[in-house]
């Protein structure tokens, strides 16, 4: 079980982003939550398997498709608490 900090920029606002990152988490097992940043962008805190979390990067990478991916920062973090689902937080 690994834990990551995803900050993602780029046009991900408005488009669907924090559900699609919810649907892609909920296929692959991945618990944690997402929520939009005053700066514009999407941040992702996320737990799961090492494997499944690099194929959550990928679909993380391309987004839905109204948005456009600038950046993609990944800050792989120590699990400090264990999460029970993913959820959006507002």
């Amino acid at each position: 079980m690994v834990q990551y900090e995803v900050k993602v920029a780029g046009r991900v606002q408005g488009v669907g982003f924090r559900y699609f990152v919810l649907r892609k988490a909920t296929e692959l097992g991945i618990k944690g939550w997402v929520r939009n940043t005053t700066e514009g962008g999407v941040l992702v805190m996320a737990q799961g398997d090492a494997k499944d979390m690099e194929t959550f990067f990928d679909y993380l990478q391309i987004g839905p498709p109204l948005a456009r991916v600038i950046s993609l920062r990944k800050n792989q973090m120590p699990q400090l608490e264990d999460f029970s689902d993913f959820r959006i937080k507002h």
